[in-house]
């Protein structure tokens, strides 16, 4: 799978960023990120982003962590979480805490998605008054892809990915019978509610998975087909 292969299937609205190495990616993403967050509190007075979780964005977490921002006009929250403590090595809510909240950006204020005293599908209408919170148009979404095609927890093998996919709603509980933990995640409507959107990758594999994904174009044997559907900036490193 070459890299002019996937630009020959891309759509035309969707763009595709490929760097030889992760630190080159990070450094492009986090300047390109950094900029965006400044242009809107500078223009709006405020800015909103939703981050994805995981292993691969840690090293942009840290380095956004040392910019320059006027982090008190800045948002943050999730694309998605497990239903977990923020203590767990699994929680998404955690990487951000102790990899993005710190130094520059402690003045950041944060919407988390996990409640410690009610299960996922108890929280959904308390995580939406959370939500309400930010803007009705987030400044960035930084999304991620599994192998599988799912992005933020918008999992093809969950029994509620049709509900988080049609909701008016800004957040769904979802059981993934192909990863552990209960999630709750920004439904489709909420993370399209947003000035750009992000895919952050990382690995041959991606690669190989975004091809299958621009082959066809059922939304819910792989979701992250909904947003190839958009206006989309693909950030791809080794």
């Amino acid at each position: 799978m070459s890299k002019s292969d996937i630009t020959a299937l891309l759509p035309e609205q969707v763009k595709l960023l490929c760097f030889d190495t992760p630190e080159l990616l990070t450094d492009a993403l986090a300047q390109h990120i950094s900029q965006s967050l400044s242009d809107a509190v500078r223009s709006r007075g405020a800015a909103a982003i939703a981050l994805s979780g995981g292993r691969t964005p840690l090293p942009l977490f840290k380095r956004l962590s040392q910019s320059p921002l006027p982090w008190s006009s800045i948002s943050v929250t999730l694309a998605d979480d497990r239903w977990l403590a923020t203590d767990q090595a699994d929680s998404n809510a955690g990487l951000i805490q102790s990899h993005l909240l710190q130094h520059q950006a402690q003045q950041a204020r944060f919407f988390g998605l996990w409640q410690a005293d009610k299960s996922a599908h108890d929280a959904e209408a308390d995580c939406a008054q959370r939500l309400a919170s930010l803007p009705a148009e987030l400044d960035l979404v930084v999304l991620g892809m599994g192998n599988d095609g799912h992005t933020a927890s918008l999992f093809p093998c969950a029994e509620e990915l049709e509900h988080a996919l049609e909701t008016d709603e800004p957040c769904a509980a979802v059981t993934p019978t192909s990863a552990p933990h209960v999630r709750m995640t920004l439904s489709a409507k909420r993370l399209l509610a947003s000035r750009e959107r992000i895919l952050h990758l990382k690995g041959a594999d991606k690669l190989e998975t975004l091809q299958q994904a621009l082959l066809d174009d059922d939304i819910r044997i792989m979701p992250i087909r909904l947003f190839l559907r958009q206006p989309l900036t693909i950030y791809w490193s080794p």
